[in-house]
């Protein structure tokens, strides 16, 4: 093969890649890296929320939880996991697609202080959330700012959200500071406040 028809074929692949996860215009179109099987406790993430009245809460409440153990690979929901809550008013500090799982990825925080300790919230790319994932997009792009597979990251100025979302108790693994909790909102729907 010429060095023209290696050059082609890299550009297709590198094409194929990001289109996958998302790095096209539709935040939905994402294949992840890694198989369910490989995804920590994926069952328990890839589920609807549920039809109630959810519990009112802020991030320091969050905060607040008892960490505990870290559940099983395979554990199913239990506890305060069964639990939907919504918090009427947060600040969106950081954001970005995991093209591990396509999950998307945000840290907010109780106040707008770049030091306020931070929880993490994920929307799915489960169907049932294409809508939001949409809608999210779209309001951060009337900010000048691009969520997707190749964009994201910190915010200079965090914004204003509200939160819906089931209770998750993820792994303790490595977070970098200002990240204080293992609990998250996990399936969850984000949308920035007027």
């Amino acid at each position: 093969m010429s060095k023209y028809g290696r050059a082609t074929l890299a550009t297709a692949l590198l094409s194929l890649v990001v289109a996958s996860c998302g790095g096209g215009r539709d935040i939905c179109d994402c294949t992840p890296l890694a198989p369910l099987s490989q995804q920590y406790r994926s069952a328990a993430k890839h589920v609807p929320l549920p039809k109630a009245t959810p519990q009112e809460i802020t991030v320091t409440t969050m905060l607040q939880w008892p960490q505990g153990p870290n559940p099983a690979f395979r554990d199913r929901r239990s506890g305060r996991e069964l639990q939907l809550f919504h918090i009427k008013k947060a600040f969106l500090q950081n954001m970005g697609l995991d093209k591990e799982d396509c999950d998307l990825h945000y840290s907010i925080s109780e106040t707008a202080d770049k030091n306020a300790p931070r929880a993490i919230v994920e929307t799915p790319i489960d169907s049932e959330y294409c809508a939001s994932r949409h809608i999210i997009q779209s309001e951060l792009a009337q900010h000048g700012l691009r969520l997707d597979a190749n964009h994201g990251g910190e915010l200079a100025t965090p914004l204003p959200v509200q939160v819906l979302g089931l209770a998750f108790h993820d792994f303790n693994h490595d977070r970098p500071v200002p990240f204080a909790t293992t609990w998250e909102l996990h399936p969850a729907i984000i949308t920035l406040l007027p």
